[in-house]
């Protein structure tokens, strides 16, 4: 029997329905409850800037809604699916840190086995849509940061760990602490697939030292100590070199890294040198041909002053009207996100936060040229705080973060986009449609739900489809007549789902006789059907 290492916690076989209740507890529920698969309806309600009226789903987009809720819409309902799952390049979440204290903007305290199934629904989800290329930054702290790397071991493999960024977060340690002043913050660091490598950063002369130009070359510093010897066995290159004394230079080991031609032609133009004896042979490398560094995972630059009040400063910067007390607490700066963008992403790559705050991961993506998603569940924040920052970003009236860095000058747009509430109510009597399911919403709400592509009015009876299958939605009850015209209206090898809150006596098997591989579905009762086709409530869970 096979058997591997695994963190368990209470209620990790159950889906986390809410962190805390009115009491203040976690609810959980059985897998097959509604809230543990519902795709929630979405609306566009704003758009600003330059937008695409022909595809509003392939616009950056500004979601107000809970992050499961986000990524499942962008998983799997056919509209965002196709630009978003298994294309995103960057996911990057500073999600609650788990530190036992209340923020203003959100709040940021679970228990542990709570805490771990609210990350570990998200992760899971956060995988589907990340691209074969992709990688996951997690932006955590001292307190969740060991059982974390243990839930992504198990979400996305241990051999897909890329590393630990340390960010040092602030410059000033604290002198209250009774024991060790914590002034750093952790980034776990996580590929889709193994074999992920990043892009490297610009390098400076401070950073490689070693560059000199002690004679004056006039291609500038360079250094000695490159090897020149073949990284395997290549008999083929085992000549000798004769030095400009008549020494005889015997190959290495493995012999030489170029044939003699190339040999000699590097010779010519400076690369390769004899040293001063005679007996040696030294390749320069010149600073103007450093292809830059991998980064490090001891991040100690990001900003010239500390970390957190660079970060606040600058949303001083775009909020100035509001009072300071204001501002939103736990901001990032935006030379850490332009740092990570660039070492995850080329221009025109996919960034997904869905923790997005303030908006700062937004802010860069945009500034840098990559296309972005982000989502808030608070809608005071969106409000306040994130609409405001990426239009001023659009309309090249944001003068902080790494503006004058990119030479940003404005651009682009985004879309505004709300997660509808649940189409389902659980009651004494079982699940129940909400009030607003009807007409339009109903139909949309549906096909989204059941992985259909929404189609308007104009294809009546028809308003979803899914390759050769065709959905029908009826807001009421469907009888053997209606769905006679439904099947009429299919082309010879299309096949239909027909949903109806009112499935009146014969029709399913009027259905079946008349249309093989059709469908019928009542809601609510099996949209979201258990594997033996009911629906399971049960009012336990809370602990």
């Amino acid at each position: 029997m096979n058997s591997r290492l695994e963190l368990v916690w209470p209620g990790k076989d159950k889906f986390l329905l809410v962190p805390k209740d009115d009491d203040g507890k976690p609810v959980w529920v059985e897998t097959d409850h509604p809230a543990a698969r519902e795709v929630r309806l979405t609306d566009f309600v704003a758009s600003h800037g330059e937008v695409d009226d022909d595809d509003p789903w392939c616009d950056n987009l500004l979601f107000t809604g809970d992050s499961i809720d986000v990524l499942r819409v962008l998983r799997d309902v056919p509209e965002y699916a196709r630009h978003y799952r298994g294309k995103v390049k960057l996911v990057y979440i500073d999600p609650p840190f788990n530190t036992g204290q209340t923020f203003r903007h959100y709040d940021d305290w679970m228990e542990h086995s709570t805490w771990l199934s609210f990350m570990r629904d998200r992760l899971m989800l956060i995988k589907d849509v990340l691209s074969a290329d992709g990688s996951v930054w997690v932006h955590l702290d001292d307190a969740e940061i060991h059982r974390m790397r243990c839930l992504m071991d198990e979400v996305f493999g241990d051999d897909n760990y890329v590393g630990t960024i340390v960010w040092r977060s602030s410059d000033n340690s604290n002198n209250d602490a009774k024991s060790i002043s914590l002034d750093h913050n952790t980034i776990l660091v996580y590929s889709r697939q193994f074999g992920w490598e990043s892009n490297r950063l610009p390098a400076s002369l401070e950073d490689l030292p070693h560059f000199k130009n002690p004679d004056d070359d006039p291609r500038g510093p360079w250094f000695d100590g490159n090897p020149l010897n073949s990284p395997a066995p290549r008999p083929e290159l085992t000549y000798d070199i004769v030095g400009p004394n008549g020494d005889t230079i015997s190959p290495p080991a493995n012999g030489w890294r170029w044939s003699k031609n190339t040999l000699e032609e590097r010779m010519a133009t400076g690369e390769i040198r004899f040293s001063a004896d005679g007996k040696s042979i030294k390749r320069r490398t010149y600073f103007e041909d450093h292809k830059g560094l991998p980064p490090s995972s001891l991040w100690a630059d990001i900003t010239k002053t500390g970390a957190s009040r660079q970060a606040k400063y600058e949303l001083k910067q775009l909020h100035s009207g509001q009072p300071t007390r204001d501002l939103f607490d736990t901001p990032k700066p935006e030379r850490l996100l332009h740092r990570i963008i660039h070492v995850a992403t080329n221009p025109g790559d996919i960034v997904l936060d869905c923790f997005g705050g303030s908006g700062t991961t937004a802010a860069v993506a945009h500034k840098m040229d990559r296309r972005w998603i982000t989502a808030e569940v608070v809608p005071a924040t969106v409000a306040a705080f994130t609409v405001e920052r990426l239009t001023k970003v659009i309309s090249g009236k944001d003068p902080g973060g790494i503006t004058a860095l990119v030479n940003w000058m404005g651009g682009g747009g985004f879309r505004q986009v709300v997660i509808a509430p649940s189409m389902y109510e659980t009651t004494p009597l079982g699940v129940m449609l909400a009030d607003w399911a009807t007409k339009e919403r109903f139909e949309r709400a549906v096909a989204g739900q059941l992985g259909f592509e929404w189609q308007s009015a104009k294809h009546k009876p028809f308003c979803g489809v899914r390759g050769r299958m065709r959905l029908a939605v009826f807001d009421g009850e469907v009888g053997i007549e209606e769905v006679r015209e439904v099947i009429a209206a299919l082309d010879d090898r299309d096949r239909v789902t027909i949903v109806a809150k009112v499935v009146l006596p014969g029709v399913e098997e009027f259905v079946v006789n008349q249309s093989k591989g059709s469908r019928v579905k009542k809601a609510p009762r099996d949209l979201l059907a258990g594997r033996d086709g009911r629906v399971h409530i049960r009012a336990g869970g809370t602990t």
